[in-house]
């Protein structure tokens, strides 16, 4: 093992079980607290293709769980032929070797192996312990790894496998999401979660920095840059009433209408906008504005600016830098809108400006790496 990376004094602990569930709203007395990095996406998101591979029991609750998205449903009426059916990660009971030895020996623990949808750099983890009041681990810890492809649970957990820990052995609390800061620049692409000595936890969150694949990138050639998958991400937004612009640079097309970027209605003579990062300098072929899903809240007309930062031009600000490359335009409620560009702009950057509100679902910019933006995504050795 490395280093261990040290934590941060602003995040609170949690610990011991909570009170029994007694009735009315599941999480009415859930411990939590505003983490710093969870604005940041989820890498082990399951849309992106999060996957717990493997785990060494999950007699109670499956494994998968995990990485459910959506937070977790308590039902308390709920019971199968093994017991209570809880939304999460559960493992039977540990026991001692005999009667004389019944309790579990102290390092004994349970596992699993998560790969990340996108492999990238840790901010922070949320090892969240939700509706398992006294049935939750007693601590956890959290170890990284980077593989190259898609290794099997046999070859992760390979001797020769460098594991670099993020979380040390750490009490946590049950019905509480447990935060944890990461301070690792490290990229990694899998995950190994232990609880000591067994028990539940209803989800795990992975929030940091994508990193993707330099060579797979280099392989596509040309390909969206604003996608998170590929390192792009929405860095300010003027609005995230309804749902938050992250959702715009998901893989697919959106489902239903929380699963884009929706603003509240404006009452002023104002409009809103979001920044978005790209994956890194690019030549810009074309832009794919999609209002899937919003009918009667589609927003009116959009603009597409880009700023080059290489410039020195700062992004932040939006009145020095920017070219706008889509004119101000009409959309269309649950349609695809395609914009060829001309002048192959050079970017890092893409603001989308929408007059006056509403919803966008995703946004495309199609385009290829200049070499100084694949420089830059090996700049770090990863």
């Amino acid at each position: 093992m490395t280093s261990t990376p040290d934590g941060s004094p602003g995040i609170p602990s949690f610990a011991g079980g909570a009170a029994p569930y007694a009735g009315g709203d599941p999480y009415a007395d859930y411990r939590t607290a505003d983490l710093p990095f969870t604005s940041l996406p989820d890498l082990a998101d399951r849309r992106l293709g999060g996957s717990v591979v493997a785990a060494n029991d999950e007699f109670f609750a499956d494994r998968e769980n995990l990485l459910t998205p959506a937070p977790a449903h308590f039902d308390p009426a709920l019971f199968g032929h093994k017991g209570k059916v809880m939304d999460g990660w559960e493992t039977r009971r540990r026991r001692g070797p005999d009667a004389a030895r019944p309790h579990p020996a102290d390092d004994d623990h349970d596992w699993a192996l998560i790969r990340l949808g996108a492999p990238g750099v840790i901010r922070g983890l949320v090892v969240d312990t939700a509706h398992f009041r006294g049935n939750h681990p007693q601590a956890v810890s959290v170890e990284a790894a980077r593989l190259p492809g898609t290794p099997s649970p046999g070859e992760l957990l390979a001797d020769d496998v460098k594991w670099t820990v993020l979380v040390p052995r750490t009490p946590v609390g049950g019905h509480a999401a447990n935060g944890f800061a990461v301070r690792s620049e490290e990229r990694f692409t899998h995950l190994r979660l232990c609880q000591y000595p067994d028990g539940g936890i209803a989800r795990l969150r992975v929030h940091g920095e994508v990193r993707p694949d330099p060579a797979w990138l280099a392989a596509l050639g040309t390909f969206d840059l604003a996608a998170l998958e590929n390192g792009g991400r929405p860095e300010d937004a003027s609005d995230r009433f309804y749902s938050s612009p992250l959702n715009t640079v998901l893989p697919g097309r959106s489902r239903k209408m929380d699963d884009g970027w929706e603003t509240r209605r404006r009452r002023d003579r104002g409009h809103d906008w979001v920044r978005y990062r790209l994956t890194g300098q690019a030549v810009l072929r074309a832009v794919e504005i999609d209002t899937g899903c919003y009918k009667g809240n589609a927003a009116g007309w959009a603009e597409v600016s880009v700023l080059d930062a290489a410039s020195g031009a700062d992004p932040a600000d939006g009145s020095t830098g920017w070219t706008v490359v889509v004119p101000r335009t009409r959309l269309q409620p649950d349609a695809v809108h395609r914009f060829p560009l001309d002048g192959a702009p050079v970017a890092t950057h893409v603001r989308v400006d929408i007059h006056p509100d509403g919803g966008v679902a995703r946004l495309h910019v199609h385009g290829s790496l200049t070499e100084a933006g694949a420089r830059s995504l090996t700049a770090d050795g990863s």
